[in-house]
């Protein structure tokens, strides 16, 4: 299986849009699986849709409320770019807002 880590933009068999791998590093090696939020092309930037350019020039609109499960040892998965580290935590920081208390 190919190795994946948090901040990867992956194509995933029978969806023409990339997705984003939110999960951390240590669930992705724990569990061998992880979650994605899709990433868009004409998308409208906003609190939850964080726009994000990929460090090999993937572009796109993440969608940080849509956070998927995937195994990818059923789906076939492939990396296609990369995100810098403070666009990795923008995104987990509108994520983590989600959740959080009022």
């Amino acid at each position: 299986m190919n190795m994946f880590s948090q901040g990867d933009l992956i194509r995933i068999h029978g969806f023409q849009n990339l997705f984003l791998i939110v999960s951390k590093n240590a669930y992705i090696a724990a569990t061998n699986t992880f979650h994605v939020c899709p990433v868009l092309k004409n998308i409208q930037e906003g609190p939850l849709h964080i726009k994000i350019t990929g460090k090999n020039g993937e572009e796109g609109t993440v969608i940080c409320e849509q956070i998927k499960f995937i195994d990818p040892g059923v789906r076939r998965c492939s990396k296609k770019d990369y995100l810098t580290y403070s666009s990795i935590i923008n995104i987990s920081d509108a994520i983590q807002g989600i959740f959080e208390y009022d």
